[in-house]
C-alpha cells in the first residue's frame, strides 16, 4: 500500500523538529559557551570532538539496541519517543548553563550536558531514519520520502537558522529583567562627554561625530555580577536624549557606555576619569542632535551579553516543547508496515560489516566531509557578521542573510533537486552540486578580501553555496539508501539501523571537526566579545577615533582578514578531497543499482 498524504507530513514534520533542534546546537552551542559566556574557545572546541568520538561507539550500539527492540508499537518508535523527550530536557539544559559557574566548574558543565545532548540525540535520530524501509516500498517511494525528509529537515535547519538571533534578543529583553539585578544603581554625571556618531543604511560609521561635553548623563545598568564585568555594549530598553533641538527617543539605536572608574592593566590601581557616552543614529536623527546645543540623557541599560545569556535559555524551551510536539505526530501517525526481522550483529561483527562495505564507508566518508565544509561557516558566520560586516545592526543582517540562504537551501532541496532529476541522475546532481558549493566559496572568499561592508552581495555566494547544500543533503541520503542492497547483496544481511546509525554519527562528527577548526580559528585569531577586560577610557576615545575614519574595528584587522581565510578557504580544501575520494570509490551507477537489484530477487526466489 502506498503512503499516504497524511502519513508523508506526519514524518516530515518529525524531520522539521529533530533538525530544528540540532541546527541550534550545531551552529550555536560554540557561540553562547565562547562569547557569551566565555569559556576558552580551545575548550569548547576540545569538548565538542570529545564527544563526538563518544558518539563513535554509542551510536552503533544505538542502532543494536533498536534493531533488538521487539514492542508492539515496533521497533523504532519507542526509542523516537524516548530520545525525544530526554533530548529536548537535555537542550534546555545546555542553554540555561547557570551565570554563577565559572572557570572549571563551567567546562565541566558544558562537556557533562553536551555530551549527554549526542546520546539522547542518538536515541531519536537513528531510529528516525531507520524506519524508512519497514514503511516504504523500494525505489521511487522510498527515494521520494527521503526527498521530503531531507527537504522537510532543511526546513527545520531554515527557521532556526532565520529565527534565532531576532528571537534571542527579543525574549531576552522580556526575561532578562526579572533574572537580573541591577547591579549599578542610577549613575549620574554632568561631566559625561557625550558622543553622537552617524551611521549609513548599513549602520556602519560615516565619519560624522558630533561631541557633547557638557551634559547631564543619569544611566542604570542591568545584569549580573558575571554577565556584566566590563562590558560596554548595552541595548538600552529606555533610552531618551533631550536637547535645545527637540527630544528623541534613541531606543532602538547603538548605545555603549563608559563608567569613569576603572583599574589599570596590573588590576593594582582604580584610575578616575570621566564617563563616556556614545550613541549611533541615522543621517537625519544625527543632524537634528547635532543641531542641539546641549543634552540631557536618560537611559535604562541592560548588558546584551545577559540579554543574550537569557535569550537562548528561553528560545530553547520554545524549539524542545516544538520538538516534543512534531515527533509525537510523527509516532502517531505513521506505523511499520514490514515484519521482517533484523538480524542483529554483536558490535564485533557490525564494525566488520560497515568496513566490509566499501560503498557505505566512502558515502560516510563523503558526508563527513561535505558536511564539515558547510558547519565551519554555520559555526564562524556569527562571527563574521558580527565583527567583520559589524555595524550596529548586524543582527538585523545576519538575519536577512540567513532567511535568504535558508530559503535557497529549502527551494533547492523541494525543487531544484526533483527538477535536475528529470534531466541528471543523482549521482550527477551530486558533481553538479559540490563545483557549485567551490564556486561559491571562491566567490565569498574575493568579497570578503575585498572588504564590502553591504549585506546584499553576499546574496551571491550564499545562493551558489546553499543550492548545493540542500542538494547535497538529499543526494548523499539516496546514496546511503543504496549502500543497503549493495551490502546485502555482498555481505548477506540488511544493515540499515546499522549504516543509518553511521549517518547520524557522521554529521556530529562534521560538526565536531567544523567546531573544533572554527575554536582554533577564533583562539588564534583572538575573535571575541571583550567581555574579559575592561574597557578602559582611553580604549574607548581610540574606537572614536576609528569612527571619525569610518573604521568599524570590533577586533583587529589581523583578526579579521583570519577568520575571512578560514570561513572561505577551509571549506574548499575540504570539497575538493570529498569530490575525489567521492569520486574514485563510488560505484553504485542506476546501473549497478538494476543489476544488485536483479540479483537480490534473484536469491530470494
Amino acid at each position: 500500500m502506498r503512503l499516504t498524504l497524511k502519513e508523508k507530513v506526519a514524518y516530515g514534520l518529525g524531520a522539521v523538529g529533530k533538525d530544528m533542534v540540532y541546527m541550534l546546537s550545531a551552529s550555536y552551542v560554540l557561540y553562547y559557551y565562547q562569547d557569551i559566556l566565555g569559556v576558552s574557545a580551545i575548550a569548547m572546541g576540545i569538548i565538542l570532538m570529545i564527544a563526538r568520538v563518544f558518539d563513535a561507539f554509542n551510536d552503533p550500539l544505538m542502532g543494536v539496541v533498536v534493531a533488538k527492540t521487539k514492542t508492539k508499537w515496533g521497533k523504532f518508535r519507542p526509542w523516537l519517543m524516548i530520545g525525544t523527550v530526554t533530548n529536548a530536557i537535555i537542550l534546555i539544559v545546555m542553554f540555561a548553563a547557570p551565570p554563577s559557574l565559572d572557570g572549571g566548574g563551567l567546562v565541566a558543565y558544558a562537556a557533562v550536558i553536551y555530551i549527554l545532548w549526542g546520546i539522547t540525540y542518538t536515541m531519536m535520530d537513528i531510529p528516525y531514519w531507520s524506519m524508512i524501509p519497514a514503511f516504504t516500498e523500494g525505489g521511487k517511494e522510498r527515494e521520494g520520502l527521503t526527498t521530503l525528509a531531507r527537504s522537510a529537515a532543511g526546513v527545520g535547519s531554515a527557521v532556526i537558522s532565520i529565527l534565532t538571533v531576532m528571537c534571542v534578543a527579543a525574549l531576552g529583553n522580556v526575561f532578562s529583567s526579572g533574572e537580573s539585578k541591577m547591579i549599578t544603581n542610577v549613575y549620574q554625571s554632568d561631566e559625561a562627554s557625550v558622543y553622537i556618531m552617524e551611521t549609513d543604511e548599513n549602520n556602519n560609521p560615516t565619519g560624522n561625530v558630533f561631541e557633547y561635553p557638557l551634559s547631564t548623563v543619569n544611566v542604570e545598568i542591568m545584569g549580573t555580577d558575571k554577565i556584566f564585568e566590563g562590558i560596554i555594549d548595552v541595548s538600552d530598553s529606555n533610552a531618551v536624549c533631550t536637547g535645545t533641538a527637540g527630544r528623541w527617543d534613541i531606543s532602538g539605536y547603538g548605545v555603549e557606555f563608559v563608567k569613569g572608574d576603572y583599574a589599570d592593566e596590573e588590576q593594582t590601581e582604580i584610575i578616575d576619569t570621566e564617563p563616556v557616552l556614545v550613541i549611533s543614529v541615522p543621517s537625519d536623527v544625527f543632524m537634528e542632535m547635532a543641531a542641539a546645543s546641549s543634552m540631557n540623557v536618560d537611559i535604562a541599560m541592560k548588558s546584551n551579553l545577559e540579554v543574550e545569556r537569557v535569550g537562548f535559555k528561553y528560545f530553547s524551551i520554545i524549539v524542545g516543547i516544538l520538538f516534543v510536539v512534531f515527533i509525537t505526530i510523527t509516532c502517531i501517525f505513521v506505523k511499520e508496515k514490514s515484519t521482517v526481522d533484523i538480524e542483529t550483529p554483536s558490535v564485533k561483527q557490525m564494525f566488520k560489516a560497515l568496513l566490509e562495505n566499501d560503498q557505505a564507508m566512502t558515502i560516510v566518508i563523503t558526508i563527513v566531509l561535505v558536511n564539515s565544509a558547510t558547519y565551519i561557516t554555520s559555526n564562524l558566520l556569527i562571527y563574521f557578521f558580527k565583527y567583520d560586516l559589524a555595524g550596529s545592526d548586524w543582527t538585523g543582517n545576519y538575519t536577512l542573510f540567513n532567511m535568504f540562504s535558508g530559503g535557497i537551501q529549502i527551494i533547492a532541496m523541494m525543487f531544484f533537486f526533483p527538477i535536475l532529476r528529470k534531466a541528471f541522475n543523482t549521482l550527477k546532481i551530486f558533481y553538479i552540486s559540490v563545483f557549485s558549493a567551490i564556486g561559491g566559496y571562491v566567490i565569498l572568499l574575493f568579497m570578503a578580501l575585498a572588504g564590502l561592508k553591504s549585506v546584499y552581495p553576499f546574496f551571491v555566494p550564499g545562493f551558489f553555496i546553499m543550492s548545493a547544500v540542500g542538494m547535497l543533503n538529499v543526494a548523499v541520503t539516496i546514496f546511503l539508501a543504496n549502500t543497503v542492497d549493495y551490502g546485502d547483496l555482498k555481505n548477506n544481511r540488511r544493515d540499515e539501523s546499522v549504516i543509518f546509525s553511521m549517518q547520524t554519527f557522521v554529521v556530529k562528527l562534521a560538526s565536531g571537526i567544523a567546531a573544533l577548526i572554527a575554536s582554533i580559528c577564533l583562539a588564534v585569531f583572538n575573535i571575541k566579545q571583550d567581555s574579559e577586560v575592561v574597557i578602559t577610557y582611553s580604549s574607548m576615545l581610540e574606537k572614536i577615533d576609528n569612527y571619525r575614519n569610518n573604521v568599524v574595528e570590533t577586533i583587529s584587522s589581523g583578526s579579521v582578514v583570519g577568520l575571512r581565510l578560514v570561513m572561505t578557504l577551509a571549506p574548499i580544501i575540504v570539497l575538493i578531497v570529498a569530490l575525489l575520494i567521492f569520486k574514485k570509490r563510488y560505484i553504485l551507477t542506476d546501473s549497478k543499482l538494476e543489476e544488485i537489484s536483479r540479483e537480490l530477487k534473484s536469491r530470494e526466489a
